[in-house]
């Protein structure tokens, strides 16, 4: 990998991450069209950083927001007794609580399809097909014009659920899960600020889980492409978000539907 793939990866990882269009879909079809899936052995070593960067995009925009549910899940942890009642009182514990509840779903789906979702990666036409779906999901929130209510914790758990099958590569974990919120009639903004901040354990997570594999491996990507993919993956993102907060707030997420079918019926026709 060169300098200028590597910016080109990064703006992908950065952008589609949180724009609801999949970036595990973009970057296999990106990764299968500038030629960097020929040799057949997977290199995660790129995927790792740039995973990072946007995580650290995530904490850059919500800082405060971070802040504050570390200091509550802090406080959960060292004071049980006050739980139920600043579960009832407090904001922040409760979201902390949501969070906590999206893992389950993800965690069991990851230990029970580990494999099937890693060679799904190697199948940029399957991608290609997630697309679609993904664009189905964006489109119909057409029909449900906008929404009030607050997260709850069933509510958290089958986004989680939705949020599990976003790990399949051409669903947008981001457009799933937002989506997925405000089919429960939760309110546009706080169903994407909730899906940008339960996805900061989901991401660091990962990315711990698979700095062993990339370091304990042969990993080929030099330091520089990392180093230039991260960053552009991190600015990249910052912006990605807040186009997609803006998107949100005037319940346009449809347009990313026929982006989504665009891209989709390409790869189908053309890989």
């Amino acid at each position: 990998m060169n300098w200028w793939q590597a910016v080109i990866l990064g703006l992908i990882q950065g952008l589609t991450e949180f724009l609801p269009v999949s970036s595990s879909g973009h970057l296999v079809l990106g990764e299968h069209l500038l030629g960097l899936d020929a040799s057949g052995t997977k290199d995660i070593t790129f995927e790792v950083f740039t995973h990072f960067g946007t995580a650290l995009s995530i904490i850059t925009v919500y800082r405060k927001e971070v802040g504050t549910l570390i200091q509550s899940a802090i406080r959960m942890i060292f004071r049980p007794a006050e739980f139920r009642n600043a579960y009832a009182t407090q904001a922040p514990v409760r979201t902390v609580v949501f969070i906590l509840i999206t893992l389950v779903p993800t965690g069991i789906a990851y230990v029970l399809f580990k494999d099937f979702l890693e060679a799904a990666f190697d199948q940029p036409r399957l991608v290609s097909g997630m697309l679609l779906v993904t664009g189905v999901l964006l489109f119909l929130t057409i029909f449900k014009g906008r929404t009030s209510g607050e997260m709850t914790p069933l509510k958290a758990f089958i986004v989680g659920i939705a949020q599990s099958f976003a790990m399949i590569p051409g669903i947008s974990r981001s457009g799933s899960t937002i989506c997925t919120a405000i089919y429960q009639d939760v309110a546009q903004e706080e169903a994407a600020n909730f899906s940008f901040l339960m996805v900061v354990p989901v991401i660091l997570g990962a990315a711990v889980l698979k700095f062993g594999d990339a370091f304990g491996g042969e990993a080929t990507t030099a330091a520089l492409p990392l180093l230039i993919g991260t960053i552009v993956s991190y600015l990249s993102g910052i912006l990605a978000i807040k186009i997609v907060i803006a998107f949100v707030r005037k319940g346009n997420l449809s347009w990313f539907a026929y982006y989504c079918f665009v891209i989709g019926a390409l790869g189908l026709i053309l890989i």
